[in-house]
């Protein structure tokens, strides 16, 4: 059985990050692909796609069919919007949900857009001129289906200041950094460490780590779950990491409170 896996990309790179830098369109050709925002998890099979929200949060787990998974990522920045918004001018609807990742509905022309691009990748991403010209193709089909994108492709503006109690516990599983909680949450890096000690009394470090374990505790001990399936999850880059924070927290390791 082949064991195999291709990731193209349409635009700049996907970061390593779990943020949404720009706005990206995820389409799966093979195999499955969970995304999970913080809020809901999305699953996409084979044919399906979903946008992700410039300036949100969100994960992927994938699951491979017969051995084999193949996607493609398709990148929407800022500068290639405004070009695209100049050139072709569409009325900006509103778009009313404001869900992070938002579910394309099945398109005829889809399908053979995808892959019209196979042909042009080389090593796995393909290059300028075909690069804009590809991704000006692509927003035009989806736009002809569900103009009310424009509402969401074609604004600007930087995120907000919001609620960063609701925020924080919506989004802690991520495995992001400080100065990017502040950003999202419309905050300077020293307003969200201030604001942040006054609402939840405690650094963002150390009430991060604290939030992960008791939620790991609950998990291994209430759901029956497996310390080396959740620690990524929460936000711990390596399980060594997740077991050594664990320790010192409640005086056992998550093998033992997993072993009772």
């Amino acid at each position: 059985m082949n064991d195999t896996e291709y990731m193209h990309h349409v635009g700049k790179e996907i970061s390593p990050e779990q943020f949404i830098a720009e706005h990206t369109l995820l389409y799966v050709i093979k195999g499955v692909m969970h995304v999970y925002d913080g809020n809901k998890k999305l699953t996409l099979n084979a044919g399906d796609c979903c946008l992700g929200r410039k300036n949100r949060l969100a994960r992927y787990n994938k699951e491979k069919m017969n051995g084999e998974i193949e996607k493609v990522f398709v990148f929407f920045d800022e500068g290639f919007l405004r070009k695209f918004q100049e050139r072709y001018n569409p009325m900006v609807a509103k778009l009313t949900s404001d869900e992070s990742l938002i579910e394309i509905k099945k398109n005829k022309l889809l399908p053979g857009f995808i892959q019209s691009l196979l042909p042009y990748y080389h090593r796995l991403i393909i290059k300028e001129p075909f690069n804009h010209v590809k991704r000006e193709e692509l927003l035009l089909i989806l736009l002809q289906d569900q103009p009310e994108l424009t509402g969401l492709l074609f604004d600007y503006g930087i995120p907000e200041k919001i609620n960063i109690e609701e925020f924080m516990n919506r989004n802690f599983k991520f495995n992001v950094s400080i100065a990017r909680f502040a950003y999202l949450t419309g905050r300077s890096l020293s307003a969200f460490k201030r604001d942040f000690n006054r609402v939840f009394g405690d650094t963002p470090n150390r009430w991060l780590v604290k939030k992960r374990l008791k939620e790991a505790h609950f998990l291994i001990e209430k759901k029956k779950k497996k310390p080396s399936e959740i620690y990524l999850d929460l936000g711990f880059e390596t399980l060594q990491h997740f077991s050594i924070a664990f320790k010192k927290k409640f005086n056992y390791t998550p093998s033992e409170l997993a072993s009772r």
